[in-house]
């Protein structure tokens, strides 16, 4: 016989061994339900995006610079960053014929390619996330990014991290439009891809993080500043992956700073703001100029690539990014008569470069600029006061920051930047000193940087200030009320009296049969009118109507509408479709703009502060 307990132990086995199966697999599906709770938070999400935003955007700065390498190679038989030495070798047709066909190529390019009909930079980036929420077109900003890459290679007079900055943050555009990401976290993202390409051209990580909140977000949003510095440093990896962790420049030994050199660091940095203010205005002058000439769009960048050959005939040192001739400068090889004459010619082939319409930056060429502006100078004030530790070498790194943080109107992450690059901190006051004044000059005489100019000859005027931002990122559309009270034209003025009488707004608009806006009425035009019907007569309300009111368009910004409201007085603004047909959409309200304006600051502080 069988024992009962066997058959008793035995037959719940199988139910033992079932409840182990089920919880473990209740576990299992807890676990995963967890992973993706967990996941679906922001701060996750935005975590795993930034760093691989950060890899990606390293990589692509990686080949960015590789490909305009080879291009140097292909062009100018040049093996590596001083790509003077290799230009002074070549016949005098090459120099003047690479920049030439090098033009109309990237102006075709330009024409046929970009929609936007001119090259894409840095200002794009910073128009992008004020204005479009950080969606930028992605294959138009590769396409723009390979134009950027081939303007460098045939010797423009540009540089190359302003196009790996716009790359960096096509790539972060195409990743949130690709996940369909919200608003805040797509122009995070955008800010993630722009410090990852700051860190990686640089090999400057804090630089990266910090500069995208200077000049891309405008502030250090507290929920943006984990992502971007992780993106920040998984860019600055791949970069160091590939070229190794060294400084871009080397500055020769120094002694200490004395307190007594820092009135020359102000000096210098005084004078790094004039130059850099000449800069900025010889490049949109050149731009006129080339916009002036009888010549198709596309043809601009081969007549300036014909101008800019003829400058490197004489001084080979101004062609592309320009990295050899500062390193030479920081080295104290070049004579104070070169360096001048590099410093004038190198400010000449930019604005030409810039102006006449070549794909590029402008730090790299600021940088330069500065190191022959501080190389001279440290060779005067030597000169003059043998004593000075700096040292002709000092004095040009801090050239380099002060012209170049007045140009970018960067001066905090144009300061790191420096320090990153050459590892050298013992010239932080003095850099900094410079920095400051060089931009408080540039700021007083334009008032603004390079990109907002650029943005302001575009009509985009981003001026003002983060809380106007939020005003111009508004549109009329989102706050004007769709169903006025309307009357036609030949409604009898007793009829007019009594709608007026009843309108909450004291105020009729009116409409003609094809929805154009005839005009306004208020109630106070009307006078005596208002209360009487002796003057009636065969009175309508054509006859009374004000033609030509204050009135917005559906597209304009709230921005746009406070200020008719303020010119005008009025505090109920005509909507229209456009300035053509005045075809009626509704009425915006001057309390609706404000209380839109309120909810979206708030949201914009709850967005930064992370509540």
């Amino acid at each position: 016989m069988s024992d009962p307990s066997a058959n008793s132990s035995s037959g719940h086995q199988p139910d033992r061994q079932s409840r182990r199966s089920s919880s473990r697999q209740s576990t299992t599906v807890n676990m995963i339900y967890g992973l993706r709770r967990f996941l679906r938070k922001d701060h996750t999400l935005l975590g795993i995006l930034a760093l691989i935003t950060g890899l990606i955007a390293g990589f692509l700065v990686v080949g960015f610079r590789e490909g305009i390498l080879f291009f140097h190679g292909l062009f100018f038989d040049a093996p590596g960053e001083r790509l003077f030495l290799s230009v002074a070798q070549l016949p005098w047709w090459q120099i003047l014929l690479v920049p030439t066909l090098g033009g109309l190529v990237v102006g075709l390019l330009i024409h046929k390619t970009l929609k936007k009909a001119h090259p894409e930079g840095v200002a794009d980036v910073i128009e992008s996330f004020t204005l479009r929420n950080g969606r930028m077109p992605f294959w138009s900003g590769l396409r723009a990014a390979f134009i950027n890459m081939l303007s460098i290679g045939v010797g423009a007079s540009v540089g190359r991290e302003g196009p790996a900055v716009h790359l960096g943050a096509v790539l972060a555009s195409g990743i949130s439009q690709r996940l369909r990401l919200a608003p805040p976290l797509a122009r995070t993202l955008l800010a993630c891809g722009v410090a990852a390409a700051v860190s990686a051209s640089f090999n400057a990580p804090i630089a990266g993080a910090l500069f995208a909140g200077e000049v891309v977000i405008g502030h250090y949003a507290l929920k943006a500043f984990a992502p971007v510095v992780l993106a920040s440093v998984s860019g600055t990896i791949m970069s160091r992956a590939y070229y190794g962790d060294f400084p871009a420049f080397v500055l020769p030994a120094h002694g200490t700073i004395s307190y007594l050199e820092y009135p020359t660091f102000i000096l210098l940095g005084v004078l790094a703001g004039f130059c850099a203010t000449f800069l900025l205005q010889g490049i949109f002058k050149a731009q006129k100029i080339a916009q002036s000439l009888p010549l198709p769009p596309w043809a601009h960048p081969a007549i300036g690539g014909l101008a800019l050959g003829i400058i490197a005939l004489a001084l080979p040192h101004v062609l592309g990014v320009g990295y050899g001739a500062t390193e030479m400068a920081l080295n104290g090889e070049m004579a104070l008569w070169l360096l001048l004459a590099v410093l004038a010619g190198k400010m000449l082939a930019v604005m030409i470069s810039l102006g006449f319409g070549f794909g590029g930056g402008i730090f790299s060429p600021s940088l330069m600029v500065g190191a022959m502006l501080g190389g001279a100078y440290g060779i005067v004030m030597l000169s003059i006061f043998p004593t000075l530790d700096a040292g002709s070498g000092g004095y040009t790194l801090v050239g380099m920051g002060a012209v170049a943080a007045a140009t970018l109107g960067a001066p905090i992450s144009t300061a790191l930047i420096i320090f990153e690059m050459t590892g050298d901190y013992q010239l932080t006051l003095g850099v900094l000193l410079a920095v400051v004044t060089s931009t408080a000059v540039t700021r007083q005489i334009i008032g603004r940087d390079f990109f907002t100019l650029q943005l302001a000859k575009r009509g985009l005027d981003l001026k003002g200030g983060y809380e106007t931002q939020v005003l111009r990122a508004l549109k009329i559309a989102d706050v004007m009320e769709a169903k006025p009270q309307t009357i036609a034209p030949n409604t009898p003025l007793s009829e007019v009296r009594i709608r007026i009488q009843k309108s909450k707004t004291g105020k009729l608009f009116v409409v003609a049969a094809d929805g154009a806006l005839f005009g306004t009425i208020r109630l106070t035009e009307l006078g005596d009118m208002a209360f009487t019907d002796k003057q009636d007569g065969d009175k309508t309300a054509a006859d009374i109507a004000r033609r030509r009111p204050p009135l917005v368009k559906k597209d304009d910004d709230l921005q746009s509408a406070i200020r008719k409201m303020t010119d005008s007085g009025e505090s109920l603004l005509a909507v229209v479709k456009d300035m053509e047909t005045f075809k009626f959409l509704g009425t915006v309200e001057h309390m609706h703009v404000l209380t839109a304006y309120n909810r979206a600051l708030l949201a914009s502080r709850h967005e930064e502060h992370d509540q």
